[in-house]
This record gives C-alpha cells, structure tokens and sequence, in this order.
C-alpha cells in the first residue's frame, strides 16, 4: 500500500472491500488545477474494474455539473451525478423537515437554488413570503439584505440549515470569509444554531452513500476534522491519504474521534489489501518492517520499509497509549524514511 508500480485492484482490495468509495477532491483527487499523483490512473482502473465512486465536496457555490467538468478535464471520466455536494445535502434536510412544495427561504448560489427546487421545494427570496425553512450558503454576492430576511426568518423559529460552516475561502487575493463567517452573522444576531449539512457533518456523507446505493461505503480524504471526523459520525470507513493537508504529526496527535480506519501514502491505497499494526506479545506494535512501542511518554519506532508501514505502526502504539505520548522521537524516524 502506497508503494511504487502499477495501480491493481486486487481480490480482497480495500475497495473491493467496500461497496462504494467516496472521495474528497483537494488533495485527494487534485491540487489546484492538477491532478494528485497516482490519482487518475487509479481511479481510472478501480472504475474500469467495477467499483462505485463519487466525490464528495463541501462546495456549495457551484453546480455537480460544472465540478464534474473539472474532473474530466483532469483526464477522469465522470458523471455529472458523480459528484455530491452539501448544497444538495442541505436541500435533503429541507426536504425532511417541510411539506412538498413548501416555500425555502434560500441564501446563496444558484445551484443551491436548483437543488432546493430539484427536491420538490419553491425558494423564495423573503422573510415576507412565509418559508417553512432556511437554507444558507456561501455565494460572494450574499449581502447584508439577504442575511437580514434570514435573521428574520430564524428569529421566529423556522429550521435553519447550512451547508457548511467553512470559516474561509480560497480566492485568487488570498484567503477571504467562508460561508462560517456568514453564518456567524446570523446566529449573532438570533441566537440560534443552524443544522449542517457539510463536513464533519453526517448529513454530506449519507447523500452520498444515498445516491450511489451503499451501504458500506469508504470515505477517502486528506482531513482528520471533516473527511475522517465525518466518516467516523456517518459510521463509514475512512482512508486518509498523505497527499494533502494531514501529515504524520497530525496523524500521531489525532484525537479518538479523528482518527482513520486506514492510512495510505496515496490513492494506490485503494488497490491493495488493507494493512494494520498487530499487537505483539511484548506489548509493542508491528506493521511491515516497523515495531513501534511507548516508553517513558515517547513513542519510539525502529525498523525499515515503508513509510506508511512504519507511520501504522507509530499511530498503533500511540493511539493505545493510556495518555498522548511525545510522537518526537518517531517523527525523527519517519523524517529519514525516502519518498517513493
């Protein structure tokens, strides 16, 4: 897992092992506008080999379509249902929480407009045309007129739900207010809490299981606080893979409920057999060529091979450990490891 060579989906496969797999898209699938290493010859075989795949995004702003287009551009071929958002997530929470053709209040996007409608509901624009619910999400037009007429809305009891409480987003100047910091806004002045519908929310996480019909799906991501930490409150399977935001002292330090099932350099992963620490009868952990133990409060590893071997086998000890140890000393080790 996460060596180098040719990406085979082979019998008993993480994928295999799973009847869907889910996937994050920055630093998952792509970086920017380039795809991760590995990832499209991958994806490319597991879909070739039959295994179920759709992408799962907190971005509300911008239609499946449209993000589905992107994906082809980096040579995937995708379908436009492939691709799962939380402005469709919230439209479900809508959907189940008003009657059929209820009026929405909805703040934000175009497409989170189309997926209210999609659901059978009728957005409206006003506090004054007596919504049965809210939805909010991030577009970079929302004005304070349109977060007002959700104040009022909110202030008198009718289900508030978000997409996602982002704090930020990424533009071309810089890092600029997320659809968080609009959703602060409302909440300062009404007290209330929304329902979410994103990351770490469950919410994301079974409309995607919902549209491709799983019931045992894997989550891959890059994020111990929403891919894994969503997963884990869905009840899913998680694979973090190191080719984007989590590193091998986030994974060390990660709390209980942010910590994978799985662990791989990358989304070759997904095409062989899952591989763990054992136990050992000395107490200590082994995964590949590594053994890993704590001692003294530091978590000490030696051996040789793999990288993402010796950090399974880091993790294992630290994780069991009755209180965080100092992951110093296996980092130093992890640190010389060659990439590959």
């Amino acid at each position: 897992m996460g060596g180098s060579g040719r990406a085979e989906v082979e019998d008993g496969s993480l994928a295999r092992l799973h009847d869907a797999v889910l996937l994050d898209l920055d630093g998952v699938v792509r970086v920017g506008s380039r795809p991760v290493p590995h990832a499209v010859p991958v994806l490319d075989r597991l879909r070739g080999a039959g295994c179920r795949t759709a992408y799962v995004t907190n971005n509300a702003g911008r239609p499946p379509a449209e993000l589905a287009g992107e994906l082809r551009g980096l040579g995937l071929t995708v379908a436009d249902a492939d691709v799962v958002t939380s402005a469709q997530a919230a439209a479900r929470l809508a959907a189940e929480r008003c009657a059929p053709g209820a009026s929405v209040l909805v703040i934000g996007s175009t497409a989170l407009r189309t997926a209210v409608e999609g659901l059978g509901l009728r957005p409206v624009a006003s506090e004054r045309d007596g919504p049965a619910a809210v939805v909010q999400g991030f577009a970079p037009t929302v004005s304070w007129r349109e977060l007002a007429e959700a104040g009022y809305a909110v202030a008198r009891g009718v289900p508030w739900i978000v997409t996602n409480t982002d704090p930020t987003a990424p533009t071309q100047r810089g890092v600029a207010p997320g659809n968080g910091a609009l959703v602060a806004v409302v909440r300062a002045a009404t007290g209330a809490r929304p329902v979410v519908a994103g990351k770490p929310a469950a919410a994301l996480f079974r409309e995607a299981a919902e549209r491709t019909g799983a019931r045992r799906p894997l989550m891959v991501g890059d994020s111990l606080d929403t891919d894994v930490e969503g997963a884990r409150r869905a009840g899913f399977d998680s694979l973090l893979v190191l080719t984007g935001r989590t590193g091998a002292a986030d994974l060390l330090a990660a709390p209980p409920h942010r910590r994978p099932t799985h662990v791989g350099r990358d989304l070759r992963a997904l095409c062989a057999p899952p591989q763990a620490a054992g136990r050992q009868p000395d107490g200590s952990w082994r995964c590949g060529g590594w053994q890993a133990e704590v001692a003294d409060g530091q978590v000490l590893l030696a051996g040789r091979g793999e990288l993402c071997d010796g950090l399974r086998a880091a993790c294992a000890a630290a994780w069991s450990a009755p209180a965080p140890p100092d992951p110093g000393r296996a980092l130093a080790v992890l640190d010389r490891v060659p990439d590959g």
